[in-house]
């Protein structure tokens, strides 16, 4: 969907005679997504492009191409970035490979066309939060109680190749910081699968993480979702 949106946005900004507003636009508001999708068509010729799908949220947009890989780009580029904070998510997705009980993205870097991109597998299935109330209540012990397990072993872990990225932040532990927005279901075992989207993990405290498990959305808190994950998590940390 938001494929075609920004398409049709993009094609429509000939109709604008000013070409410094045009070109303003398609870079500003539309993230320049048609010069960065042209410069991963490039760089992987092999890869059907034919089947994409495009995503946005946070500070990037992406492309699920062929339902293969995920190619993750910020919406817009800033030259007084410093590569440190590009590199941050894939050093802390790195650094979390082996601790962490749900499947998370194995990141690689791609430098192409002036862009610097994130590549990693997709991992299938649908987001729990685009699930109805009843359904996340169904389920929402068995999710919780796999929740709960990733946050106990994400949050007591100490990985020391991060160490520098704790900054001053007041916490007791890392967090992913998004996860109400970004756990993906199988939709035939309707077991978590993966968690994605790493960009605002950080130094944290636990009741910050729990917190971000219902935030974002009205129908996950209402499912007792929270409730399970802190159960269970008590149980666990006993």
């Amino acid at each position: 969907m938001w494929k075609l949106f920004f398409e049709i946005c993009y094609f429509a900004c000939c109709l604008i005679p000013n070409k410094r507003l045009r070109n303003r636009l398609r870079t500003q508001q539309l993230f320049d997504w048609y010069g960065k999708y042209n410069a991963l068509k490039k760089h992987f010729p092999d890869l059907n492009f034919r089947r994409t799908k495009m995503i946005k949220g946070g500070w990037n947009i992406g492309f699920i191409v062929d339902n293969k890989y995920v190619f993750k780009i910020r919406k817009k580029f800033d030259s007084k970035l410093p590569n440190e904070k590009i590199t941050r998510e894939k050093r802390i997705t790195d650094a979390f490979q082996n601790i962490s009980t749900i499947q998370i993205p194995k990141i690689e870097i791609i430098q192409t066309g002036g862009y610097t991109f994130y590549k990693y597998d997709y991992i299938p299935g649908k987001n729990l939060n685009t699930f109805s109330q009843k359904t996340i209540e169904k389920h929402a012990w068995e999710w919780g109680k796999q929740l709960a397990e990733f946050i106990y072993a994400i949050h007591n872990a100490r990985p020391t190749e991060i160490e520098d990225l704790r900054g001053n932040v007041i916490g007791d532990g890392w967090n992913h910081n998004d996860i109400c927005n970004n756990v993906i279901v199988d939709k035939k075992t309707m077991r978590i699968t993966g968690l994605i989207d790493w960009e605002y993990s950080g130094w944290g405290l636990l009741q910050t993480e729990f917190n971000n498990c219902v935030a974002y959305s009205k129908k996950v808190r209402k499912s007792g979702l929270k409730i399970a994950i802190m159960s269970y998590y008590k149980s666990i940390s006993a």
